[in-house]
């Protein structure tokens, strides 16, 4: 009898050697590391819901007719070489895993691989896409898999006459203060969620779930029905919003389910691309999410591909400071745009991508903060965390490391921007009008000082260069630079 290895993101019947797995004819071998779990300070809810999860999946194995070898082991290498002592009469078998260490085991233990259809493009298929391109460009990707899997076309063009609708889904939040947006779903914890927490080791942190992550495929499935009906004909307009008093907006929420498995992603393209085709969901909101779904997310997957497993290194802006306390718990902020991202994470283990990117990856690019411990603290604290995730996107995308291989520009911006998108400033004490002083918004401050410290790198550049001419001409630079140190130094302290 083979043994088929399912990954703790794999968890889907239709994925790789799943999908034509037999009971009675396949035994399918799942490992829970405990070495991996208690190797760094995780969200307890990352935690949570990658272990129950795997333990429901495995359930719903069982419940099929399946012999689960479900291993409880210090680390999935000896977890799996348990097995192989036990049961090692057939061959083993793995969907491609979704990381480079977990491919590495699988070579060392001679198991066949699968490959994977957990995505919509594959390596391979990506490799034809780029070749014989001088530059790779996410937009022109994302138009070449519109056009090869269909969605949002009228034969050979965009459905609407364009492709991209970002101009009309960067509205800032409501003026009349309202919150239009329907809370989702909220599981009941069960004796497995109780069983799993009691388990868990005393290095996670965060708040303990509430429910807000589903850890079974029903679950999931409910959750995009949430989405698609109630959430997504809102869901454009104010995706780049951001609301002190709506944590979820008209985000999906989905990208857990996604990376581990529970969903697939043509199946949720379907179900929103169906909307539209009803009429139920307008054009801007529906090619805004599916564009997330089939463009950035496939773009991400495989650029953590091609780039090589060097690429998590990268430092290009030469960032050395360290993580500040704010970050991991040991100090509060008054930054009120940053409290109250870093509250989301730490009651959800989650934040939106605005909130992400030009919030906490903001702060983390404009003052110089080690782009490997702060792609490392994203990791562990985010419930939709992998490696292939965040590397990409928090070295490339956010903290602008590799150089702008990834990001043709550094997403860096002063409090203008936050204020626009937002309704933080008007309750924060610091000034976003003002980049020197006391009171002047730390983000206004170090934006500029950004530019300046950089300004030889920028200039050259022309989606930034006007900004970095403008930083030259600053009559108050080396104010700007006093002060960006001062900030610096609150930083560290926790005291900002």
């Amino acid at each position: 009898m083979n043994s088929i290895w399912v990954l703790g993101d794999q968890l889907h019947r239709g994925i790789g050697a799943l999908a034509a797995a037999q009971p009675g004819a396949d035994r399918i071998v799942m490992v829970e590391s405990a070495g991996k779990i208690a190797s760094r300070p995780w969200h307890v809810q990352r935690a949570h819901f990658i272990v129950t999860s795997m333990r429901r999946f495995a359930l719903s194995l069982r419940d099929e007719g399946f012999d689960v070898d479900y291993r409880l082991a210090p680390t999935l290498r000896e977890g799996l070489l348990g097995h192989l002592a036990e049961h090692g009469s057939g061959e083993l078998l793995v969907t491609e895993p979704n990381s480079r260490t977990a491919r590495r085991l699988a070579d060392d233990l001679g198991a066949q691989q699968v490959r994977s259809n957990q995505f919509l493009c594959h390596p391979v298929q990506f490799a034809s896409f780029a070749a014989g391109r001088r530059s790779m460009k996410m937009e022109d990707f994302y138009r070449w898999q519109r056009r090869r899997l269909g969605y949002l076309m009228d034969g050979d063009e965009p459905v609407g006459g364009q492709w991209n609708y970002d101009a009309d889904n960067r509205e800032p939040p409501p003026r009349d203060g309202s919150s239009p947006w329907p809370a989702p779903p909220v599981a009941v914890a069960d004796q497995l969620d109780h069983d799993v927490l009691a388990s868990l080791p005393p290095t996670c942190t965060g708040e303990p779930p509430s429910g807000t992550w589903a850890t079974s495929r029903d679950g999931a499935l409910e959750r995009l029905a949430h989405f698609v009906g109630r959430v997504l004909p809102m869901f454009g307009p104010h995706e780049d919003a951001m609301v002190s008093g709506n944590w979820h907006l008209a985000h999906s929420m989905l990208s857990p389910y996604l990376n581990n498995g529970l969903l697939l992603p043509g199946e949720v393209l379907d179900a929103a691309h169906a909307a539209f085709l009803e009429g139920r969901v307008p054009l801007n909101s529906a090619e805004g999410f599916i564009r997330q779904v089939l463009g950035w997310r496939e773009w991400v997957w495989n650029l953590y591909w091609s780039y090589g497993p060097d690429y998590a290194s990268s430092n290009a802006l030469g960032a050395s400071r360290p993580l500040p306390p704010a970050f991991d718990g040991r100090s509060g902020t008054r930054m009120r745009c940053v409290g109250a991202a870093l509250h989301d994470v730490e009651q959800r283990g989650w934040a939106h991508h605005i909130q992400r990117l030009m919030v906490l990856g903001n702060l983390a690019l404009t003052s110089g903060i080690d782009p490997q411990q702060f792609t490392r603290w994203m990791w562990d604290s985010f419930v939709d965390a992998a490696e292939w995730v965040m590397v990409p996107n928090v070295v490339g995308m956010s903290l602008h490391a590799d150089g702008g291989r990834m990001a043709t520009k550094p997403y860096a911006s002063g409090g203008a921007y936050i204020d626009r998108m937002s309704d933080y400033c008007a309750s924060c004490p610091y000034d976003r009008t003002k980049r020197t002083g006391d009171d002047a918004c730390p983000f206004t401050t170090l934006y500029w000082d950004f530019l300046l410290r950089h300004s030889e790198r920028f200039v050259r550049n022309p989606r930034i260069a006007a900004q970095v001419r403008s930083a030259e001409r600053l009559s108050d630079a080396a104010a700007v630079r006093a002060r960006a140190a001062d900030v610096g130094r609150m930083l560290d302290a926790g005291r900002l």
